[in-house]
């Protein structure tokens, strides 16, 4: 594939995933919209389509953490760089980006299965009760009473990775089938 389609086609996903990302400041005024963002959907779409892995996993995660500058300075007022709870989060989504790379055909059932997954991994991880001081017990108790009080933010993340999902994903295929020099060197073999 000339070098020029290859640029053009990370171009349109990059755009395609800043324009996502900005979705956070959106849903940002609505509390009840708390863990209904883009987040996820990005992570599992970059692990699908950039062809150099390294760019699956760095662009997500650098607008990310670009986002989060201006997300936490709405919540605080103040510039946070970065929180040690942030290192569990990305490597959450850095898991997200993983979970993307085994998705090689892209279908309804695959990208679905693939949110499902990584949200409920995500929740798995994030909601350990160590991570929140002493807010929980540090037991299987405490758990579970972190597990259950989240579950309201898993339903959301599930909701908006297939929501996002479906536009990222979608829009996409929609776009490859339209403009061959989107497509990557293997679908243009075929």
């Amino acid at each position: 594939m000339p070098a020029y389609n290859m640029n053009t086609r990370n171009t349109v996903l990059i755009l395609m995933i800043i324009g996502a990302i900005a979705m956070r400041f959106v849903t940002f005024e609505f509390q009840q919209l708390s863990n209904f963002t883009p987040v996820g959907a990005v992570a599992l779409f970059a692990g699908t389509y950039f062809t150099d892995k390294w760019k699956s996993f760095l662009l997500p995660l650098l607008i990310l953490f670009v986002s989060n500058i201006g997300i936490n300075y709405l919540y605080t007022g103040q510039v946070t760089l970065f929180s040690w709870f942030d290192l569990v989060t990305y490597s959450c989504f850095a898991l997200t980006v993983f979970i993307g790379t085994f998705i090689k055909k892209v279908n309804v059932l695959n990208v679905l299965a693939g949110s499902v997954l990584s949200a409920v991994l995500f929740w798995l991880i994030t909601d350990m009760p160590f991570l929140y001081g002493n807010f929980y017990t540090h037991d299987m108790s405490g758990y579970i009473t972190s597990l259950t009080n989240a579950l309201p933010f898993l339903r959301n993340m599930i909701m908006s990775d297939a929501i996002f999902g479906l536009l990222l994903y979608g829009g996409f295929e929609l776009a490859k089938n339209k403009y061959t020099f989107l497509r990557n060197k293997h679908e243009l073999a075929m």
